[in-house]
């Protein structure tokens, strides 16, 4: 059963307790999508990874990360993550707890990072705490913390995505960009009075703590380039601005059924929707212009090949990927790919979790496969994922307030797609509960039509100041229906 998961911390932290640092876990292994290259470090007891224009981290008997499947440098990269087993860093003596993580080391560059462990079930009661090193300086960040409660957006109880036996615990993942070397250290919440684990004595003060989740590792994405991998190329004489692929070029079957999914909306195998300029029908909005899965790039080898659906869309759920706000823009792209990436290949699920995507400039995106216009069932909010959608806001928005652009992405996409299915955004409606902490299973819950994540689920998603200007969301939503 999952329970309340504890309230959500900011990305940024303070400066943490210094931890000893205990031998180095095992060597790593990196998967991908990437054809293995002479590059490539070898599986175990290989040399340490050489990284260009860094300076090393010097780690006394350290063992050394092995990458499988990295391209050759000249090639295209579809990115691919590197899985670092946690290890045992002692104890904290003030509070008796449990501490693990990776020591400081050079590892092959990635972006975004996150901790899985083996059991979904099973929740992390404690701290997160990583610090990367910068590729283009050399110079090591600040710790940053990373979300710990990520349970709360996962796919509905007993359906095939969360039986599936792939699926994984984890955090939140968090945007570092390039990065070349790494620290984590993880810190069990501290339980007086419970019997967790047993307790230590400290002076005259006896404390317990929650025990670690087995089997924790770190998670290294790398985006990759995001370039097409399916050989596709721009359509003879075709010069829009769309980048429609001729259908002959679309390479696999995979991408080909993703791209077919938009076909009523844009040519096949277009980058971008278009946005319309008035409304199809009454109350209706406008659609506004989506960059597609190809357009953001992603690798449709990843993801199972079916899509699922369900009956309409009665709903929106607006969440924040808390991934951080330490993105340029032009960078969502590959904040998108590296999420896509650790939904799939780190915490097991079928696709990307969200429907959809919204940068701070306001930019849309398609998030998982089936089509923008369809009930595509999302793996977003814990027991109520069926007959509605999940739109993420790129960003951290606990204390940080979004942008106005993004709020009012939120309020044209709802207005449009809701409206194809008779939803009014100021309005209310009923979802049946699949399961969850805040509601029973089966019992037919009341929620506004554009609800927050923490509405279906006791959890602090998506964040004070984004759930505060859902109201502005509903109400302009409202207008561009017409309504």
């Amino acid at each position: 059963m999952r329970g309340f998961l504890a309230s959500s911390i900011g990305v940024t932290c303070a400066a943490a307790l210094a931890l000893p640092l205990a031998p180095p876990a095992s060597a790593a292994t990196t998967t991908g999508s990437a054809t293995p290259s002479a590059s490539s470090t070898a599986a175990r007891g290989a040399a340490p990874v050489s990284v260009r224009g860094a300076a090393p981290v010097s780690v006394r008997g350290a063992a050394p990360v092995s990458v499988r499947g990295a391209a050759p440098a000249e090639a295209s990269v579809p990115g691919s993550t590197q899985s670092l087993p946690l290890a045992p860093l002692g104890r904290d003596r003030a509070a008796g707890a449990a501490q693990q993580g990776v020591t400081p080391r050079d590892v092959q560059p990635f972006s975004l990072v996150g901790v899985v462990w083996d059991d979904p079930a099973a929740e992390l009661h404690g701290q997160v705490q990583v610090r990367t090193r910068a590729t283009a300086t050399g110079s090591w960040s600040d710790w940053q913390e990373l979300e710990t409660h990520n349970a709360d957006h996962a796919a509905d109880p007993g359906t095939p995505e969360s039986t599936s036996g792939r699926v994984r615990g984890a955090t939140a993942p968090l945007w570092v960009g390039e990065s070349d070397g790494v620290e984590v250290r993880v810190r069990a919440e501290s339980a007086p009075g419970a019997a967790r684990t047993a307790p230590e004595a400290t002076g005259s003060a006896r404390h317990t703590a929650f025990p670690l989740p087995g089997g924790m590792r770190l998670e290294l994405v790398d985006p990759g380039d995001g370039a097409p991998s399916e050989g596709a190329g721009s359509a003879p004489g075709d010069g829009s601005r769309t980048g429609a692929l001729a259908p002959q070029a679309a390479g696999s079957a995979e991408a080909a059924a993703a791209w077919a999914a938009n076909a009523d909306l844009a040519p096949f195998g277009a980058a971008e929707i278009p946005a319309e300029r008035q409304r199809a029908k009454p109350y209706t909005g406008p659609r506004p212009s989506i960059t597609t899965r190809r357009g953001w790039g992603a690798d449709e080898k990843l993801r199972e090949k079916k899509f699922v659906y369900t009956k309409k869309v009665k709903a929106a759920f607006v969440h924040h990927s808390a991934t951080g706000n330490n993105y340029r823009c032009s960078q969502a792209p590959s904040v998108i790919r590296s999420i896509y990436r650790y939904h799939v290949n780190s915490m097991g699920w079928r696709d990307l979790g969200y429907n959809f995507l919204i940068d701070k400039c306001g930019k849309i995106y398609e998030g998982r496969a089936g089509g923008v216009s369809k009930a595509v069932l999302g793996a977003h909010t814990y027991g109520f994922n069926s007959n509605s959608m999940g739109i993420a806001v790129l960003g951290t928005y606990s204390s940080k307030k979004p942008s106005s652009a993004a709020v009012k992405a939120i309020a044209q996409l709802t207005a449009w797609k809701l409206g194809l299915y008779g939803m009014n955004p100021r309005g209310k409606t009923y979802l049946k509960s699949g399961g969850g902490n805040l509601h029973r299973k089966g019992k037919n819950v009341r929620l506004n039509v554009i609800s927050g994540h923490r509405d279906g689920f006791a959890t602090s998603c998506p964040g004070k100041k984004l759930y505060g200007k859902l109201g502005t969301a509903r109400s302009t939503a409202a207008k561009y229906q017409g309504r």
